[in-house]
């Protein structure tokens, strides 16, 4: 760090609550920073996106696609993030919130096949893959769907 280099701290140099318009004295008096005269410098003066009367831009492009209102949000995790857990362990949506997995399930968990597991585990959560099934249920572990 050098003399050349130093600068204030974000947010040190103005305060968000400036009063413009006050009088000469404060350096923001008169005209407050509008300008003279003009549309701008009046009350009233147009929304952000109005062009004069043309057509806006934001109606000028063409709208594509579609939301589907009954979509759901999946969250996915792969079967290498269970090693975590003991052996014997029961595993949940509210475990993995607690573990850190997860910090929002949103409308389901899913476990995904990918990665390796190496311990004997009660899985119980909203879906499984067909490869994570197989994992789970080759060490002797249980899937079960919530």
């Amino acid at each position: 760090m050098e003399l050349s280099n130093l600068k204030p701290a974000a947010g040190s140099k103005h305060s968000n609550n400036f009063r413009k318009g006050r009088g000469h004295g404060s350096g923001n008096g008169k005209t407050a920073g509008k300008g003279h005269k003009g549309q701008k410098a009046r009350s009233g003066a147009p929304r952000p996106g109005f062009e004069g009367g043309q057509m806006p831009l934001y109606r000028r492009l063409p709208k594509r696609g579609f939301t589907n209102p009954n979509s759901k949000t999946i969250v996915g995790i792969n079967v290498s993030v269970l090693e975590r857990f003991d052996n014997e362990a029961v595993v949940t949506v509210e475990t993995l919130i607690e573990s850190g997995v997860i910090k929002n399930p949103r409308d389901g968990v899913k476990i995904l096949g990918n990665g390796e597991l190496t311990k004997k585990l009660t899985v119980k959560v909203n879906a499984f893959s067909e490869g994570a099934k197989a994992k789970i249920e080759a060490l002797g572990g249980t899937c079960e769907v919530i």
